[in-house]
């Protein structure tokens, strides 16, 4: 099962680097990405939305559940 969520200000590289960090700190995480460009991380495994929109807010960035494309 995969979770993905709207992280907004990412701006670089190491910002990606951060969240994905954050997301595969998780209980129940496998591989996560991030991709500023498109606003947007996920997550593989049993994570739940809110656990990711949480961890992501928690290191200063505006994460929320993404809807739809």
């Amino acid at each position: 099962m995969a979770t993905e969520i709207s992280v907004q200000g990412m701006t670089c590289g190491h910002c990606e680097a951060s969240v994905v960090r954050a997301l595969e700190a998780l209980p129940g995480a496998g591989r996560a990405s991030a991709d500023r460009g498109r606003a947007v991380a996920k997550v593989e495994g049993d994570v739940t939305t809110e656990a990711a929109v949480a961890a992501v807010n928690a290191i200063g960035f505006v994460a929320s559940p993404r809807v739809g494309d």
